[in-house]
């Protein structure tokens, strides 16, 4: 019996099941992925996942197509005087960025990033979150180092809560990354002298694009 197998028959005995199996009992609930009490949530879910993350402090843009996202982007950048280069996920090459005036380089970012760019894997409408997966592809320093965050979202993948957005990660992935992130617009904190300061653990700034459903 290891150590896991010993707490949990403790539990068993605890709670007057000492012969129950608990291990196989716990298996077998984490694996059948049951739902809890959820809000129910009305109206359109891209006009919600907008409100919740306009409340959360993001900037959010529209784009028609993926063709228009540079353009939509270097707009942006030229409003808030940011520099038009920027560090991006290498699965947004494929975007005319020369031709907005933008310049990128596909590679996890560094310190002196200021702009990066990212798609996500879901948008959760109940509270204008972000879920972004870690890999090869998706470097999670894009989202994490730059001072200013842009991130594309497709109107297809935006769910309407946390659960949906798992659930859409184990029918198309399978298992989960290395990591997973969720980002609710700027990074804050209150720590100090409890005065909310954006960008103190990552960017203080966030831009959501979405594309398409205009």
């Amino acid at each position: 019996m290891n150590s896991r197998e010993r707490i949990l028959a403790r539990i068993g005995q605890a709670l007057g099941r000492p012969g129950d199996p608990a291990p196989a009992g716990i298996e077998g609930h984490l694996q059948s992925h049951p739902r809890g009490p959820r809000p129910v949530l009305e109206g359109d879910a891209i006009a919600r996942f907008r409100e919740r993350a306009a409340r959360m402090a993001s900037d959010v843009a529209q784009a028609n197509a993926m063709t228009d996202v540079p353009g939509v982007i270097a707009r942006y950048l030229e409003q808030q005087r940011l520099p038009l280069r920027a560090v991006c996920w290498p699965a947004l090459t494929r975007l005319d960025w020369r031709a907005a005036g933008i310049q990128t380089e596909a590679r996890a970012a560094r310190a002196d990033d200021l702009v990066g760019i990212t798609g996500v894997f879901a948008a959760i409408a109940e509270t204008g979150t972000l879920m972004l997966l870690s890999g090869p592809d998706t470097p999670a320093t894009v989202s994490l180092l730059p001072e200013t965050h842009v991130a594309v979202v497709e109107v297809s993948r935006v769910v309407a809560t946390m659960e949906d957005a798992w659930d859409r990660l184990r029918a198309e992935r399978g298992a989960p990354p290395r990591a997973v992130n969720f980002v609710s617009g700027p990074s804050r904190t209150a720590d100090i002298e409890q005065t909310v300061t954006l960008g103190a653990h990552g960017p203080y700034r966030v831009l959501i694009v979405l594309v398409g459903g205009a």
